[in-house]
């Protein structure tokens, strides 16, 4: 193994194998315990895309949600919010997500007109929004909205966020990187993928190429080619394999260059980045 492997592994506390129902009850578990220690919390909101890691975070946390309301001092509720930017192209994925999840409440908080509204007023500036940083500005309008939600209903902010996509911070500061609660941190694609499967999960939910979908010139880009390497070096290498050399030096310059949004606002006591 490469000296940088083992570190990011223990960085990120992936395991090399899992047992899906182990995973999936510590997961359950993890999200009860947050809420019965934060008594002020009555329910969770997650944003349901219609992709792998989002329906995974939310089936988890209806299982959550309904054993913590078997018997009842608070009642409890999964929201969703589905926060398409205009038209959303693979909508019907979103739809079969809801119907696997079972959420209490379903709000869509169409993302489109505060988005231009945000690049328009940053034109008119003197600023150049290109088409990259217009899809930063989407993830950060969704988490506006997200915990608009969560303060009306007094939620926590659930994310989607684990360790295929940690290492390279493939996530938006502040945006979908902003949440209270990661119920799948520690897992890698295909280990999230098992779960769902274990779930029973609609298979073409779980088998469908990952997107963030954020680009309007590059609609559906797949991650992988975003990243610049596949899913299945990323799992391989997280799993302490061994990986072409090329794969191995892309990972770990990803990793490098990406640290500061794996972390808090940096302080004077913060030593991490000297």
């Amino acid at each position: 193994m490469r000296p940088l492997q083992a570190k990011i592994i223990a960085d990120l506390h992936v395991q090399p194998f899992i047992d899906p129902l182990t995973e999936i009850r510590r997961s359950v578990d993890f999200l009860k315990q947050y809420l019965q220690h934060n008594l002020q919390y009555t329910s969770c909101i997650i944003a349901v895309s219609g992709g792998q890691d989002s329906t995974l975070a939310g089936k988890i946390a209806k299982i959550a949600i309904d054993e913590l309301n078997v018997n009842p001092t608070i009642d409890y509720k999964l929201i969703a919010v589905r926060q398409p930017y205009g038209k959303q192209s693979d909508e019907s994925d979103a739809i079969s997500a809801l119907n696997f999840i079972q959420p209490n409440q379903t709000i869509t908080t169409n993302i489109k007109s505060a988005t231009d509204a945000m690049t328009l007023a940053l034109q008119e500036s003197g600023l150049v929004v290109n088409d990259l940083s217009r899809g930063s500005i989407k993830p950060k309008m969704r988490m506006i909205a997200q915990y608009a939600v969560a303060r009306e209903y007094q939620g926590i902010v659930i994310g989607t966020d684990h360790a295929a996509e940690a290492f390279a911070g493939f996530f938006t500061k502040y945006g979908d990187g902003g949440t209270d609660v990661n119920p799948l941190w520690r897992l890698n694609k295909r280990q999230g993928r098992d779960m769902l499967q274990t779930l029973e999960a609609p298979k073409a939910l779980y088998d469908k190429t990952p997107t963030a979908d954020l680009e309007d010139d590059r609609p559906q880009l797949p991650d992988e080619i975003a990243l610049g390497v596949t899913y299945d070096c990323i799992d391989d290498y997280l799993e302490g394999k061994n990986i072409s050399t090329k794969d191995a030096e892309k990972i770990e310059h990803l990793y490098l260059t990406s640290a500061h949004k794996r972390h808090e606002p940096v302080t004077i006591y913060d030593t991490w980045f000297y």
